[in-house]
């Protein structure tokens, strides 16, 4: 289980830096806006934060200006629909 913790969140964070990128905020902006500290920000994007939470998520669409469900839309469709955390 924990190889795929890591894998959603190293993925998770290279869709939310795409789009953060994509707006043309700086770091410090973004995570100003969106009430999450900087260094959180980046642990997310860099995908060394253990496991992100589901109101960071929304918090994190709200500052991208993205639906909160995108996020989720773009990491399934990174990982794949057999990717699952649960083990069999």
């Amino acid at each position: 289980m924990q190889e795929r913790l890591i894998k959603l969140t190293h993925v998770l964070g290279e869709i939310i830096k795409e789009h953060r990128v994509a707006t043309g905020k700086s770091m410090y902006k973004i995570s100003a806006e969106s009430s999450i500290l900087k260094s959180t920000w980046r642990r997310i994007e860099n995908g060394t934060y253990k496991d992100v939470n589901l109101s960071s998520v929304w918090k994190i669409a709200e500052g991208l200006e993205i639906p909160p469900e995108e996020l989720i839309k773009e990491l399934r469709e990174k990982l794949g629909s057999d990717f699952s955390l649960i083990e069999e």
